[in-house]
């Protein structure tokens, strides 16, 4: 089984479609899983949602999609309610029911060599796994779980982590990169007869088309999702050549 994993595209239409192009050129995948948080922030949320289900994309729910699907607006920061607003106006009422009813999580194959994919880990969907992450929370977050290899998102940062005979995948964010890299990027996992074989994929995309298309979507709190998209780099990295936590 070959299963391509594409996180956070957060309304990247465009940065969706080039990982979707890229993976057709490598031959495709029996399953595609979209890890959560799949339209929030960005110029086209219901684009994203539509080439997900045309591409038969299975999908899971993320922090944001939770947010979009049933939160209480009074109950949201000021700039989450602007944005969780604008999204569901954007998506319509289907969609946003959709949402909210995704699986927190997928597994593929049995036992121990199975996969389990999730968006932050295994317990919620909201506590990102920095790559590295101290024992106590890595026991915490994934010391029950059946499965030996685990992939998920929520952290727009990829990597791949050995723990106590398991293997933490992190597939990053196909639609918004913060770890300095300008390019959008997602995973393809390979069944083998001793684990999953993991691939790591770096797609380019025109972030100035993306950024053109934010002015004109009419999206809340305008100028920092530019900022953002633009600095495709979480402040607490520093400037670009420090380390990476």
């Amino acid at each position: 089984m070959r299963i391509a994993i594409l996180s956070d595209i957060h309304g990247n239409l465009h940065a969706l479609d080039r990982c979707l192009a890229d993976l057709a050129a490598r031959g495709g995948a029996d399953v595609i899983v979209a890890a959560g948080d799949l339209c929030l922030e960005g110029p086209k949320p219901k684009g994203v949602l539509k080439r997900l289900r045309a591409a038969g994309a299975v999908s899971l729910r993320g922090n944001t999609d939770r947010m979009i699907g049933d939160a209480d607006l009074t109950l949201l920061a000021p700039e989450d309610a602007r944005a969780v607003r604008w999204a569901r106006k954007k998506i319509g009422r289907e969609w946003t029911i959709w949402l909210a009813q995704l699986p927190l999580s997928l597994r593929f194959g049995e036992g121990a060599n199975g996969l389990l994919v999730c968006h932050a880990n295994p317990k919620n969907d909201d506590q990102h796994v920095w790559p590295d992450a101290d024992d106590a929370l890595l026991e915490r977050l994934f010391g029950d779980v059946e499965q030996r290899t685990v992939a998920f998102g929520h952290l727009h940062l990829p990597y791949v982590r050995g723990w106590r005979g398991r293997t933490l995948v992190n597939v990053a964010s196909a639609g918004l990169p913060k770890d300095g890299d300008p390019r959008a990027h997602y995973a393809i996992l390979s069944a083998r007869a001793d684990g999953w074989e993991i691939q790591s994929r770096r797609v380019d995309f025109a972030v100035k088309k993306v950024a053109r298309q934010l002015k004109r979507s009419g999206i809340p709190d305008l100028a920092r999702r530019l900022e953002t998209l633009r600095r495709h780099r979480y402040p607490k990295l520093g400037s670009p050549g420090s380390r990476i936590p």
